[in-house]
């Protein structure tokens, strides 16, 4: 089965109802969201009936909350330890976007690994299994997706390798997982065209089992760029159809995808995108 959705706006008002009635009008089966700004710490209390509305418009609409998912903020680096106190502030607030998590009923976390600054990239990768460690309780219903990330800057996450590393240092390996992101990929130095070359790497170092969202991007620069500027879908470097063959992939069916694509001007390109992923034809909604 097919699961395509996209990011979608979480709101004081709305709240997860909001969310699932702007992915219904996508036609999508599955959605991602913030559950408040991605870059600051500024949070409105969880409505227990908003919520309990939401879930029954969703199994209404057949969409499986088992495969949706809240996106953590962007300020969270548990990477960098430098600075104990801000250290020990990510994790407290990573614990905090996991009781939300609980609240709304979507257990599912997607958490950008972060970036180690002035730590040495080896520690820096023990810094986020670490935080992970201290965040997660073993009784929790939650999973956490690190995200594989560009490689931008000092970002961690951008290879395999680095991911294993986290993955083996987790203590609670039955909760943390990993989410790809085509455009990370292809910026991170992964040649997309070769695809299947790159679930064989992944598969002999970790596992496919471990991923369990994909998020479906263009990319407006070429394979090793460490850039990270996504581009609607057809629209970049790595193409309509190589994206297409990713996201029906025989061995990744299961996975739910996610677009973050760009606004095309003020308008959300969601709804025509996941139409054409549908379709598999290239609609050239933006010329």
């Amino acid at each position: 089965m097919l699961y395509i959705g996209s990011h979608v706006s979480f709101n004081k008002d709305t709240q997860l109802k909001g969310v699932v009635e702007a992915s219904l009008n996508n036609n999508a089966n599955v959605f991602m969201f913030y559950t408040g700004s991605n870059q600051s710490t500024v949070r409105f209390p969880i409505n227990e009936e908003i919520t309990r509305q939401a879930h029954k418009l969703m199994l209404q609409n057949n969409i499986e909350k088992e495969k949706c998912i809240v996106h953590a903020p962007f300020i969270i680096n548990l990477a960098n330890n430098s600075d104990e106190r801000k250290y020990q502030f990510y994790i407290d607030f990573l614990k905090q976007e996991i009781d939300r998590c609980i609240k709304l009923g979507i257990n599912n976390l997607v958490l950008h690994p972060g970036s180690h600054v002035s730590v040495p990239k080896e520690q820096s990768l023990l810094n986020v299994a670490n935080g992970l460690n201290e965040a997660l309780k073993e009784n929790q219903d939650i999973n956490i997706y690190i995200e594989f990330m560009s490689g931008k800057g000092t970002e961690v996450g951008s290879n395999i390798d680095e991911l294993k590393t986290i993955l083996d240092n987790v203590i609670y390996k039955d909760k943390v997982f990993i989410c790809l992101d085509t455009c990370h990929i292809n910026d991170a130095g992964y040649d997309l065209t070769k695809f299947d070359d790159f679930l064989i790497e992944f598969d002999k170092k970790i596992g496919l089992d471990k991923i369990k969202c994909i998020h479906i991007n263009d990319s407006k620069n070429i394979v090793g760029s460490h850039k990270d500027r996504h581009a609607n879908i057809g629209y970049g470097t790595i193409g309509f159809e190589v994206l297409v063959n990713i996201i029906y992939h025989e061995r990744l069916k299961e996975i739910p995808k996610i677009l973050e694509t760009p606004f095309v001007g003020e308008k959300s390109p969601y709804k025509i995108e996941i139409q054409m992923i549908k379709e598999k034809k290239f609609n050239d909604f933006i010329s």
